[in-house]
């Protein structure tokens, strides 16, 4: 229906939606293993019934303004997103994570598409802290958060039990008076 258009190597940020289930059942059989290193996100979505109850289940947060789901599309492909948890208006504040199939990384989509949604979260909403929340060893996630200009809150040791393993989970966070001075150093640096 509509598209954000995030640089000219064709990469698009769009709604990823119920009616997507077959699409994102695909992508995420493409890169289940490399997906679901550090997060479950769609590991439990092996048919498409799956798929769109994962999908139902973004759009249920969308409509109680708790969270959404928003894909990357690379030359009309599917090959990831990016998404709004705990999305709380009335607080401030929200959490932003990401996913991506090996064919989407190393682009800098999910930086790219992440400042179209913290911008959104900022100016539209009025949040006034963004959360990056990622295990310790998910190098590639963290390193978008630094790109993006997310401080290192702490550390919550061993808090997450994945695949056999406790994780320690990294907290990174940007507040909207950050995220609004970043760009107006940018703008004028632009000039």
């Amino acid at each position: 229906m509509y598209a954000i258009s995030l640089g000219d190597d064709g990469a698009e940020l769009r709604p990823l939606e119920p009616w997507h289930a077959e699409e994102l059942l695909a992508h995420l059989d493409r890169g289940r293993e490399f997906i679901n290193e550090y997060v479950p996100f769609g590991s439990q979505a092996t048919d498409v019934a799956g798929a769109r109850e994962v999908l139902q289940r973004y759009a249920q947060m969308r409509a109680d303004d708790t969270g959404s789901l928003h894909g990357l599309w690379l030359e009309g492909k599917l090959v990831g997103g990016v998404l709004f948890l705990n999305f709380d208006a009335e607080s401030g504040n929200c959490e932003v994570g990401c996913w991506l199939e090996p064919a989407g990384t190393g682009r800098g989509l999910v930086t790219r598409a992440m400042r179209v949604l913290i911008d959104f979260a900022v100016e539209r909403r009025g949040i006034q802290r963004v959360e990056w929340v990622a295990s310790a060893g998910n190098t590639n996630s963290l390193n978008v958060a630094r790109r993006l200009g997310f401080t290192r809150d702490g550390v919550r040791r061993e808090a997450y039990p994945y695949r056999g393993v406790r994780h320690d989970l990294e907290v990174w966070s940007v507040l909207a008076r950050e995220w609004r001075a970043a760009h107006a150093r940018a703008a004028h640096n632009d000039h």
